[in-house]
């Protein structure tokens, strides 16, 4: 006959212990501190544009801030979409996010009929880092110095100019879209997955124009390789100061002034207290010294920023981005 042994009091203590242990695993799993492993930052853009460049300067800062990771994931492909899907479909928590521009994160639903996200309802807006002015180069077989010259070159070249951009809907392919049609000059628009191979491509003279950063376009300046014509926006660059704005040259349409920005996203219902936590990060990183000078080599403008600002700017910017689409003739895709 077997006999059954109550366990002593010492016994059922310790197992009373390992079980209240086990059940709180969870919940300390739950709430461990953000962020507590590396962070994705998706950039929907190839490897070495200006794009790609800011990301890896405020993700590093951000690394240092958070003290995790900030890993940086080229996604590019159909003007940003593909990346920036991918970061809408994404855990809202915190660990996937996207640094994008103004035709990702706002163009492309006035140009294609059935985007993947809709940027009001699949992303949270974080910060908007800065606006990006851009220039406007030709291959050095174009013989246009100004930007009233190249409106003549183009019409005496109709049908023989191509300009490039980095995405259909990204402001370099809207501006170009809106001299060809209100120069009835019939430039042909090609597309890139970035700003890296638009350049090379220009440089090699497959495509005649295009508008690019400070950053990739300043070198081939110096060297020759391209010419600047002006730049977009209201004002000069501090990168380019002897480059005039379009604008000072006489070209005052609407889709010569205003410019585009970059801004960072995450995907929605993240939440608050995660959102706050990134936006101040990439406050912090735009504030420090190194990437100001940064930033301001690349032709951009650092933007003072936050969730709430982006948000009310994103919304005072869609009918203008909406008119300009309208008026270059951009199709829907």
């Amino acid at each position: 006959m077997t006999t059954f042994r109550f366990p002593n009091r010492r016994a059922l203590l310790c197992a009373a212990a390992s079980a209240a242990t086990l059940c709180a695993l969870p919940a300390a799993q739950a709430q461990a501190p953000y962020p507590s492993k590396p962070i994705r930052m998706v950039v929907p853009f190839a490897a070495g544009g200006a794009t790609d460049v800011l990301a890896r300067v405020i993700g590093q800062k951000m690394s240092a801030g958070m003290g995790q990771p900030v890993v940086i994931d080229n996604k590019p492909g159909a003007a940003g979409i593909i990346g920036t899907d991918a970061v809408a479909k994404a855990a809202p928590d915190g660990y996937t996010i996207v640094l994008g521009l103004s035709n990702s994160l706002m163009t492309n639903e006035f140009l294609y009929e059935k985007l993947p996200y809709d940027t009001a309802r699949d992303l949270t807006l974080v910060y908007q880092i800065a606006a990006a002015p851009l220039v406007l180069v030709v291959h050095p077989s174009v013989s246009a110095k100004t930007g009233p010259e190249l409106l003549k070159y183009v019409v005496a070249n109709k049908g023989k100019v191509a300009y490039g951009s980095y995405g259909i809907g990204a402001y370099p392919h809207l501006a170009g879209a809106h001299m060809s049609l209100a120069t009835q000059s019939d430039m042909s628009h090609v597309a890139y997955k970035g700003e890296a191979p638009m350049m090379q491509d220009l440089i090699g003279g497959q495509i005649q124009m295009a508008y690019a950063s400070a950053l990739v376009a300043k070198p081939h300046i110096d060297s020759g390789k391209i010419r600047a014509i002006g730049v977009s926006g209201e004002r000069r660059m501090s990168t380019l100061p002897n480059v005039p704005t379009l604008a000072e040259q006489g070209l005052k349409d609407e889709a010569y002034r205003v410019t585009g920005w970059l801004a960072i996203a995450a995907p929605a219902k993240t939440p608050k207290p995660i959102v706050d936590r990134i936006a101040d990060e990439v406050r912090k990183a735009t504030q420090q010294p190194d990437v100001r000078e940064r930033v301001a080599a690349m032709g951009f403008e650092i933007k003072e920023s936050s969730p709430e600002l982006f948000a009310t700017a994103w919304k005072a910017e869609r009918p203008v981005w909406e008119r300009l689409i309208k008026q270059s003739g951009a199709k829907l895709e």
